[in-house]
């Protein structure tokens, strides 16, 4: 290694797409590899949350690779809920550009509330886990937690993305991110997903046992940041079996439907006020497609 790069001032984000979760983070990931700098080895780093006491230096390690002129970015949907993951993107990142992605609340939901089914994270039914668990609860705050992202960053540097507009025309949706981070924009059909659905969850696990031994293997590899590893077990047939070798999810009752669309209106409104659309169709319940049909856009 040459003296000029052993000196080199690590390379950070650029830009960081905080989610929340369920909001296309994996779909803008795939789609935007070989176009941006990515974190080595996995998407999500989880370091202004969970791992920011390792420091800087540990987080500037999963951009080692990042020479070159093209951006350095990430996609973590946990930092946006979190007061201080934000403070902390503040203040070591300060020219940091900030996508935020929101999605219907109750389909964002119900969505997250079967992934966290998957790894036997709940075993309470969704309207309960909606309105009483403390991560489907901040996660659905759209209003109140975008406005502190607001008030923390230039508003020029924050772009609000709308999941209905990648179901309407994810080229369109696709070319206002690469405007927003500042890169070329090429044709959805280069990606490997194109406008695909990605980390799609529509079966419970084979057994809540098998669940929970699956989500354990891959959480130990992960944990000692093993992920390609990780990767490759979690994509092998058997524990994907554990995960997903179960029945259906049942569609949303109408009735759960309309209690929770009220339940979020408040939030739905405040973000209405800040970016100035109309989100009728997120506040009053509507005919349902049911969970297992056909769809062409990502999940997560």
């Amino acid at each position: 290694m040459s003296a000029s790069n052993h000196h080199r001032a690590p390379r950070l984000p650029d830009f960081i797409a905080i989610g929340p979760p369920r909001t296309a983070t994996t779909w803008l990931h795939e789609v935007l590899q070989g176009h941006v700098f990515l974190p080595a080895d996995r998407k999500e780093t989880d370091f202004f949350t969970r791992f920011y006491d390792r420091g800087l230096d540990w987080y500037a390690d999963y951009f080692r690779h990042c020479e070159g002129e093209m951006p350095v970015g990430e996609l973590s949907p946990m930092y946006f809920a979190s007061p201080p993951a934000r403070e902390r993107i503040a203040r070591d990142l300060p020219r940091c550009k900030i996508i935020c992605s929101l999605r219907d609340p109750v389909e964002r939901a119900y969505s997250n509330y079967r992934m966290l089914r998957r790894i036997v994270a709940t075993k309470v039914d969704f309207e309960t886990a909606a309105t009483t668990r403390g991560d489907l609860l901040e996660s659905s705050r759209y209003g109140t937690h975008l406005a502190e992202w607001l008030a923390t960053f230039d508003r020029e540097r924050v772009q609000v993305l709308i999941y209905d507009d990648l179901e309407a025309n994810p080229q369109a949706f696709l070319d206002s991110v690469c405007d927003f981070i500042g890169i070329a924009r090429f044709p959805i059909s280069s990606s490997k997903v194109g406008a695909e659905r990605v980390l799609a969850v529509n079966t419970q696990p084979a057994s809540p046992r098998l669940a929970k031994i699956a989500r354990d293997v891959v959480g130990w590899f992960v944990d000692r940041r093993y992920h390609r590893a990780a990767n490759r077990v979690r994509e092998s047939r058997i524990i994907k079996y554990m995960l997903e070798g179960g029945a259906p999810f049942p569609p949303l009752s109408g009735d759960v439907e309309r209690r929770l669309r009220e339940y979020y209106r408040p939030e739905v409104e405040k973000l209405e006020n800040l970016i100035g659309r109309d989100l009728s169709a997120w506040k009053f319940a509507r005919e349902r497609t049911p969970v297992g049909a056909t769809a062409s856009r990502s999940a997560d």
